[in-house]
C-alpha cells in the first residue's frame, strides 16, 4: 500500500512540474506580455548575442521537446507505468528537469543573466543524471523509447549546446572587449569540449538522441556565423566538423548497443 501511494505521489509531481514547465515558458518567453527571449537581458541570448550562439530556427527543437516531455508526462501517468521499476528511479530527476527548465525562462525574464547561467548548469547536471540512470536499463517497447528515452535525450543534447550558448554570452556581456579580442580562439576551445563531452555520452550511454540535438545546435551555429552577426568563418566550420562527429559517435553507440542486444 506504502509503495502504491509512493508511485501515485510520483506520477502526480510529474503531472505538477510538467504543468509549471509549459506555464513557466509561456510566461518566460512573453507570451502574456513582457519582452520576447531574443530581446531579453539586453539581447544577450539571442543569435547575435554570442559567437556560440545558433541562429534563430534552431530553437524550434523546444517544440519538439515539449511535445515530447508532455507525451512522457501522459505515458508515466498510466496505470501500467505506476509500478515500473525504471520509472521508480528516473521519474523524479525527469521532474525535477522540467521544473528547472520553466525556471530558467523566468530567471531570464525577470531576473539576471549570471543566474540564467547558474540555472542552466543546474539543468544540464540534472538531465546528465536522468540520461545516467536511463542508460543502466533497456526500455521494454517502442513508445517507451520515444518519449522517455528520445525525448529526454534531446532534451539533454539541446540544453548541452543551450548551456555553451547561455555561458559564452554572459562572459560576452562581463568582458566584451577582452573575449572579443580572442573570441575566435575561446569557441573553438569550448567546441572541442562539447566534442568531448557529446562523443562519452554517446559512447556510455549509447543513444543518439542527445547527439542529434546537440548537432542540431552546432549546425544552425555554423549558420549563424557563416551567414549573421558575429560573422566568423572559422567558428562555422568547427561547429560542422563537432556535429559531424557527434552524430557518427551517437550512430556508433546504437550499433554497439544493437550488438549487445539492447534496445536503442
Amino acid at each position: 500500500m506504502e509503495s502504491r501511494t509512493q508511485d501515485i505521489a510520483r506520477q502526480s509531481v510529474i503531472i505538477a512540474s510538467a504543468t509549471f514547465m509549459l506555464i513557466a515558458a509561456a510566461v518566460g518567453s512573453g507570451a502574456f506580455g513582457g519582452t520576447s527571449v531574443s530581446e531579453l537581458q539586453d539581447g544577450a541570448l539571442s543569435a547575435q548575442g554570442s559567437y556560440l550562439a545558433p541562429a534563430g530556427p534552431a530553437f524550434s527543437i523546444w517544440s519538439l521537446i515539449y511535445i515530447g516531455l508532455i507525451a512522457y508526462t501522459v505515458w508515466q501517468a498510466l496505470p501500467a507505468q505506476r509500478a515500473d521499476e525504471r520509472q521508480r528511479a528516473v521519474g523524479g530527476w525527469i521532474a525535477a528537469s522540467m521544473i528547472l527548465n520553466g525556471l530558467w525562462l523566468v530567471m531570464a525574464q525577470f531576473l539576471t543573466l549570471p543566474l540564467t547561467v547558474l540555472m542552466i548548469a543546474l539543468l544540464l547536471a540534472t538531465l546528465a543524471r536522468v540520461i545516467v540512470i536511463l542508460g543502466r536499463s533497456r526500455a521494454r517497447t517502442w513508445p517507451e523509447r520515444i518519449v522517455v528515452d528520445g525525448a529526454n535525450g534531446l532534451h539533454f543534447g539541446w540544453v548541452t549546446i543551450a548551456t555553451v550558448a547561455n555561458v559564452t554570452a554572459w562572459l560576452t556581456q562581463i568582458a566584451p572587449e577582452s573575449w572579443a579580442d580572442q573570441a575566435e580562439i575561446w569557441a573553438v576551445a569550448v567546441l572541442a569540449v562539447v566534442l568531448v563531452i557529446g562523443v562519452a555520452s554517446a559512447l556510455v550511454t549509447k543513444r543518439i538522441a542527445p547527439a542529434l540535438a546537440t548537432a542540431w545546435g552546432l549546425g544552425w551555429l555554423a549558420v549563424g556565423r557563416f551567414t549573421g552577426e558575429p560573422e566568423s568563418t572559422v567558428t562555422g566550420i568547427a561547429g560542422i566538423i563537432v556535429a559531424i562527429a557527434l552524430v557518427a559517435a551517437g550512430a556508433f553507440g546504437v550499433l554497439r548497443r544493437s550488438r549487445s542486444g539492447v534496445a536503442a
